[in-house]
C-alpha cells in the first residue's frame, strides 16, 4: 500500500503469502482504528488510507523508514511495483 495506495484482502493475500482471514481481521482493525477507509467496488472491498487520519504523514513515514531498513533480499521480495488498476485509453500511445 506504500506504492499504490489501495489495495484488496486477495491482493494483499497473494503479496504477502499470510491467510486471507488474518489478513481480513487486520484490515477490519485498522478501518475500526481511522487509518484505512473501505470502499466497494462491485463485490471488491477495496482499502486505502484515509486522508483525514490526523497522523497519516507521520505513519507513513514510518513505515517507508521501515521499508527502507529491512534487507535488500526482502524488499525485492516484497516490493510493490505500481499496479495500473484500469485500462488504458483506446488508441492511447504508449
Amino acid at each position: 500500500m506504500l506504492v499504490n495506495y489501495k489495495s484488496y484482502a486477495t491482493e494483499l493475500k497473494e503479496e504477502l503469502e499470510i491467510p486471507l482471514y488474518s489478513i481480513q481481521i487486520a484490515l477490519a482493525r485498522l478501518e475500526q482504528g481511522g487509518i484505512l477507509v473501505r470502499q466497494s467496488q462491485g463485490k471488491t472491498q477495496v482499502y486505502q488510507y484515509n486522508p483525514r487520519y490526523p497522523f497519516l504523514r507521520e505513519l507513513q513515514a514510518f513505515l517507508q523508514k521501515a521499508y527502507d531498513s529491512l534487507p535488500e533480499a526482502l524488499r525485492k521480495r516484497f516490493y510493490e511495483a505500481p499496479v495500473r488498476k484500469r485500462p488504458r485509453r483506446k488508441g492511447k500511445p504508449l
